[in-house]
């Protein structure tokens, strides 16, 4: 490099005074440096240069090249291609010499020499350049990162809502350091509870922003009064649709919790559908819906469900179902179903769900998705102690014997422990199946009724349970603090006078109640209802001849 420099140096002084000599003092102007020039790729010129990497004067070549054309009307009169590893990363152009002599051999040679020594460096320097972009827009995406992340966490809840009898828990993990998930509470000032999840298209922060504007929509929209959940997803969908970015729309589920009575009222547009863990096995809350954000005007449809003291619901998002094992398997609906048909609390429901996917992932497991999941548990509760017969029925008549004595809650669901204790009590008198079966159905209905509409699911007005028999019959009294009001007529309903709302809708439980049974009795003493179910211990039920 050395003797290279002191070459050129030599010749420095030449090419001045040749400038001096060719140029007069009158006029001293430097020429106009050439225009760069951009060569495309597949330009015929590169495949020379890479095949010639030697100084070339342009006038001498013929090829069809429009990057030689250019160089030409730019004034170009030799070229120098800087070739490093078989790669053209740059060219020298030079435009005529001041004398106006042509440019010698040794000016040639002189100059692919320098470009031997100029490539690498070029290319070194370009090297640096883009590690240096490269550098710049990595330190842009991760403040950008950064920020999201700031704004989805804020968004997120901080605290869950505590409800007495009711657990909830919930679990976020996004796939990347941003994600489009999302998960809310809306607390209402009737007790009720809004649940919110959903899923944005996409991932990273134009996820994190969709999510974060449609939260914030959802929200605005489910204040509006007393908006149900299918109306909060058509006003969201419609308000968000304008705005959202192409190709990205948000699944989402939006249900509504009443704590006091277990009802949950759900709406679902287009999310991955809840599970409900319930005794004797697991459901799909199914409801239908297109994602917001694809098309304007759409409608939702509602469904509800009851949650009976023990049941469960789990909202997930897809992270958890498309999961992968190393065999490229996914975890899968069925799977899922399975696990919540089997689950037993004695292990956190989102617990067992996150051991359940590492074992079926493996270690070393790269996260596909953002995983989600909100576990909703409404808490047992057992019925209360058996009470005094004589708190009971101070009315009995001799001959019977009391089997059981209990109250329960008024509170859906709970007429499944009393049929539990209500078959219990008679395990000893040996019945047959059927007339079990068909007494278990009466004492249910009749007790829903009793809780319903006798103590209207207040807590504090429990329905008291009285299981008897003789030596030829079977009694469950079921009571109520309904008294002041009026037991309708177990009549035969007319079914289209009820379609066409000519009837009233009550009397429908009563008229299936009193066809189970051999007898039933109804009595009221201004406090208290009593419907009494009454079986005969030995031969046919034959109450269906009387309806």
């Amino acid at each position: 490099m050395a003797q290279l420099l002191e070459v050129i140096r030599r010749r420095m002084p030449r090419v001045r005074a040749q400038m001096a000599q060719t140029d007069k003092p009158t006029n001293r102007r430097m020429r106009p440096q050439p225009t760069p020039v951009d060569i495309a790729p597949d330009d015929p010129l590169v495949a020379y240069f890479l095949d010639t990497p030697e100084a070339v004067e342009l006038e001498r070549l013929r090829l069809d090249s429009p990057a030689l054309r250019e160089l030409k009307a730019a004034g170009v009169a030799i070229v120098i291609p800087l070739v490093s590893q078989g790669e053209l990363v740059g060219v020298l152009n030079l435009g005529p010499r001041m004398s106006q002599q042509d440019y010698s051999s040794d000016d040639r040679g002189l100059l692919n020499t320098l470009a031997s020594q100029a490539a690498p460096a070029v290319r070194v320097a370009q090297l640096v350049r883009q590690q240096q972009i490269e550098t710049r827009e990595r330190e842009r995406i991760e403040q950008e990162l950064r920020v999201a992340r700031l704004i989805q966490q804020t968004l997120l809840p901080k605290e869950l809502p505590e409800m007495p009898g009711w657990q909830l828990a919930a679990y976020y993990q996004p796939a990347r350091a941003v994600g489009g998930d999302f998960y809310d509470f809306l607390p209402f000032s009737d007790g009720r509870l809004g649940i919110v999840i959903g899923d944005v298209t996409d991932k990273g922060v134009p996820a994190a922003l969709v999510m974060a504007t449609t939260r914030s929509i959802l929200r605005t929209a489910a204040q509006e009064g007393l908006a149900t959940p299918g109306d909060v997803l058509a006003r969201a969908n419609d308000l968000l649709f304008p705005d959202i970015p192409p190709r990205m729309f948000v699944t989402c589920l939006y249900g509504i919790l009443n704590p006091h009575t277990g009802a949950l009222v759900y709406a679902n547009a287009g999310h991955d559908l809840p599970h409900q863990r319930q005794e004797g096995g697991a459901i799909e809350l199914r409801a239908t819906g297109m994602p917001l954000g694809l098309m304007p005007g759409m409608s939702y449809e509602e469904r509800e469900t009851i949650l009976a003291p023990g049941d469960s619901v789990l909202f997930y998002s897809d992270g958890l179902v498309e999961a992968h094992n190393p065999e490229r398997e996914m975890f899968g609906f069925p799977r899922l179903m399975t696990l919540m048909a089997d689950w037993e609390d004695t292990v956190p429901l989102i617990e067992r769900m996150l051991n359940e996917l590492a074992s079926f992932t493996g270690a070393g497991w790269e996260q596909e998705d953002d995983v989600t999941l909100v576990a909703l548990q409404r808490e047992k509760q057992a019925c209360a102690p058996l009470t005094p017969l004589a708190d009971v029925d101070d009315q009995a008549d001799d001959g019977w014997q009391s089997l059981a004595a209990f109250e329960t809650a008024s509170a859906p669901g709970n007429e499944r422990e009393v049929i539990a204790h209500v078959e219990q009590a008679l395990a000893p008198l040996a019945l047959p199946h059927k007339r079990i079966e068909q007494l278990k159905t009466a004492v249910a209905e009749a007790t829903m009724n009793a809780m319903e509409h006798g103590s209207h699911y207040e807590a504090d007005h429990p329905v008291t349970i009285l299981v008897r028999a003789n030596a030829t019959e079977v009694s469950v009294r079921i009571r109520d603090t309904g008294g002041d009001q009026t037991i309708p007529e177990a009549h035969t309903p007319d079914i289209e006078a009820k379609l066409a709302e000519l009837q009233t809708p009550r009397g429908w439980g009563l008229f299936l109640i009193k066809s189970l049974v051999d007898d039933m009795r109804v009595s009221s003493d201004g406090v208290f209802h009593t419907v009494e179910l009454i079986i005969n211990r030995e031969g046919e039920h034959h109450a269906n001849q009387n309806v």
